[in-house]
């Protein structure tokens, strides 16, 4: 059987009508009743980029044992013309991460799967320091187990204070070689005193960060990227979430994405 950890995350492909448009990283998170997939906001909508997509679909395993049994589950993203996410903002504008509540009954039967919960969030910032080890568990350009369909890790450092909003934002920084299809990777720190799911989550990987003015031929990339503080899930799966912290997505785009 593959660690927890692998099973807590799960390939996310978008698409709009038939059309295959993007590929990401997704992972569960429980609270109460409620099942979520958790991922960047942009990877549910994103203007900058003209990405609309209208469902996105993420695959789970069958038997815990033949990890070669999984199926794929399909998630409208919109209901009468509203996106059922939720994403989150908070006094400097929007937090780039999106929670997707999921209809357990639409599970395949016999699902296997593992889901982070509040008490694998932290309960006291201060506790991580900079330098701290951490993972990145996603499906960097789409690579992954194709066999057992399982997602890859990545070593990575917290490089900026963490607790600290980096410059004002509600992110740190991870120190780690990360690629598109990472987007929504949990961040997560070992800690065994949680027992069969011994990882922190600390945050929700985002982007690649880089200079403006780099000089492309004599400047490398910073090798740094940004990661949402995960304590937004409080917010985001909260039923009553405080005023101008949680809400859900926008009304749906007819246009066309590219």
């Amino acid at each position: 059987m593959a660690e927890t950890l692998l099973l807590s995350t799960t390939r996310i492909s978008t698409y709009r009508g038939r059309q295959l448009l993007t590929a990401a990283t997704g992972f569960f998170f429980e609270r109460g009743q409620d099942l979520y997939l958790v991922t960047s906001r942009h990877v549910l909508h994103d203007p900058a980029s003209g990405h609309f997509p209208d469902r996105v679909e993420f695959e789970i395993h069958l038997d815990a044992r033949d990890l070669t049994r999984t199926a794929g589950v399909a998630v409208p993203l919109y209901l009468e013309g509203r996106a059922v996410w939720r994403q989150g903002m908070d006094s400097v504008g929007d937090v780039d991460v999106a929670a997707l509540c999921i209809d357990r009954r639409a599970l395949p039967l016999g699902a296997v799967f593992y889901a982070f919960g509040a008490e694998h969030l932290l309960d006291r910032l201060e506790d991580v320091e900079v330098g701290a080890q951490l993972l990145v568990v996603g499906f960097p350009l789409s690579f992954f187990d194709t066999v057992h369909r399982l997602a890859v890790a990545r070593h990575a450092i917290v490089a900026s204070s963490f607790g600290v909003r980096f410059q004002g934002e509600g992110y740190f920084l991870t120190d780690a070689r990360l690629h598109r299809g990472s987007s929504g990777a949990p961040v997560v720190m070992r800690d065994d005193t949680l027992g069969g799911m011994p990882w922190r989550l600390l945050g929700i990987h985002s982007a690649r960060m880089d200079m403006g003015g780099r000089d492309a031929l004599n400047d490398d990339m910073l090798g740094l990227n940004s990661a949402w503080y995960a304590d937004i899930l409080l917010a985001l799966t909260d039923h009553q979430p405080a005023a101008n912290m949680a809400a859900m997505g926008p009304r749906f785009s007819g246009r066309a994405s590219t």
